[in-house]
C-alpha cells in the first residue's frame, strides 16, 4: 500500500507535515498531485487536524484494475466531492451532490487532500483536465470555478439575462468571466471603484460602486451572485432585482441569513442554495472554461509547510489576487 506526504491543519492553525497510507481500491485512482488551489473553505477546516486542499490538479500513476476512463500519465482533477451511493433519487436524475450518503470534503477522506504530494480518489469524482488547460489553472476551478459555473448553469441564466456579481475576489473574478461568456450582461458591485478596470477587462459590462450609497443606479437584475464572505445591505440590493429574480449566496458563512420580508414576496424573488457542481456541470465547466480561455488570475506558492502557511495568510488577510495555488515537487515519491 502506497504511503505519501500530505498537510495537515493543526487545533493551533498551524501547518504541519504528516504522513498517510493508502490501499488502491477497484475503482480508485492514485494520483500525484502537482497542483492545489487555496480556497476560504479550507480556512474554516484549518483547525480541524485534518488534511488541507479540495481543489486538486496532478497525474494518474496507478489505476484499480475496475477503472477504465483513466491511463496512467493522464492530466486529472476532483473537487468537494469524493464518492456518493449512485442509487438514490439523486444520484439517479443527476444531482448526486444531494445524495444522503455523499462523501464531502471536511467529513470524509480526513487523512488525505489537494495539498499533499499524492492521493487516492474514486474514479467517477475524477475528471478529465483538457490538454488545453495548465494544471495551475485547472486547480482553482475544481471548486471556485465549479461553483460559479454551476449556480449560473443549473440555475437558468440565460444569454439575455443580467447577471449582478457582488465583489470581485477569488469567487467574482471567475463568475464575471463564465457570464459573460454566457452572453450575459455582467454587472460587478463593489464597494469602491478601484477594480473597475479589471473588472471590465474581465469581461463585465457594467460597474457599480456602493460604498455611502443609499440608492443604486442600475437596470434590474436577473441573477445575483453574492461572492463576499459577508451579507450585503439588502436594503441596496433587494430594490434592484427583476421581477422573479434569483439571489445565490455561493460564499460559505456561519451566521443567519437575514433578508427583508416584504421585498422578497412583493418581487416574487428567489433565494437559491448552490452548493457544489454535479459531475456533468463540472464537466461541462472544464470543457466551458478550456474552448473559451477562461482562467483564474493566481499566485503560486510552495508546497511546504512555509509555502502553505504564507498562502493561507495572504488569503486570510484579503491580499490574494485572486487565487492562491500550491504547487507540488516535481520529484516527489511515494514512501
Amino acid at each position: 500500500m502506497p504511503s505519501f506526504t500530505v498537510f495537515k491543519g493543526t487545533k493551533e492553525g498551524k501547518i504541519e507535515e504528516a504522513t498517510t497510507t493508502r490501499e488502491i481500491g477497484h475503482d480508485e485512482v492514485l494520483v500525484r498531485i502537482t497542483h492545489s488551489g487555496l480556497c476560504g473553505t479550507d480556512e474554516h477546516y484549518l483547525k480541524a487536524g485534518m488534511a488541507l486542499g479540495h481543489e486538486g490538479a496532478g497525474v494518474v500513476e496507478e489505476v484499480g484494475q475496475d477503472v477504465k476512463k483513466f491511463k496512467k500519465g493522464q492530466s486529472v482533477g476532483w473537487g468537494y466531492q469524493h464518492d456518493a451511493c449512485f442509487d438514490c433519487k439523486s444520484c439517479l436524475t443527476g444531482r448526486e451532490t444531494l445524495c444522503p450518503q455523499r462523501a464531502m470534503y471536511g467529513y470524509a477522506n480526513l487523512d488525505q487532500a489537494s495539498m499533499g504530494h499524492f492521493a487516492v480518489w474514486k474514479a467517477a469524482f475524477l475528471f478529465h483536465v483538457p490538454e488545453s488547460m495548465d494544471p495551475a489553472d485547472a486547480a482553482p476551478l475544481m471548486c471556485g470555478g465549479a461553483t460559479v459555473y454551476s449556480a449560473l448553469a443549473s440555475f437558468g441564466a440565460q444569454h439575455n439575462h443580467r447577471v449582478g456579481i457582488i465583489g470581485l475576489g477569488g469567487l467574482g473574478h471567475l463568475a464575471i468571466q463564465f457570464a459573460a461568456k454566457m452572453g450575459c450582461q455582467v454587472i460587478v458591485f463593489s464597494s469602491t471603484d478601484s477594480k473597475k478596470a479589471e473588472a471590465i477587462s474581465l469581461g463585465a459590462t457594467e460597474f457599480v460602486t456602493t460604498k455611502g450609497k443609499d440608492k443604486l443606479e442600475t437596470q434590474p437584475i436577473d441573477h445575483l451572485l453574492i461572492c463576499t464572505s459577508f451579507q450585503p445591505d439588502w436594503k441596496l440590493f433587494l430594490p434592484i432585482m427583476a421581477p422573479g429574480g434569483t439571489i445565490y449566496p455561493l460564499t460559505v458563512s456561519n451566521d443567519d441569513l437575514t433578508v427583508p420580508y416584504m421585498p422578497l414576496l412583493a418581487g416574487e424573488l428567489s433565494i437559491q442554495g448552490s452548493l457544489i457542481a454535479a459531475r456533468q456541470v463540472h464537466r461541462d465547466m472544464l470543457e466551458f472554461a478550456a474552448f473559451h480561455n477562461i482562467k483564474p488570475m493566481i499566485e503560486e506558492f510552495p508546497m511546504t509547510t512555509e509555502g502553505i502557511t504564507e498562502a493561507f495568510d495572504k488569503l486570510r488577510d484579503g491580499k490574494m489576487r485572486y487565487r492562491g495555488v500550491i504547487v507540488a515537487p516535481t520529484d516527489a515519491k511515494l514512501q
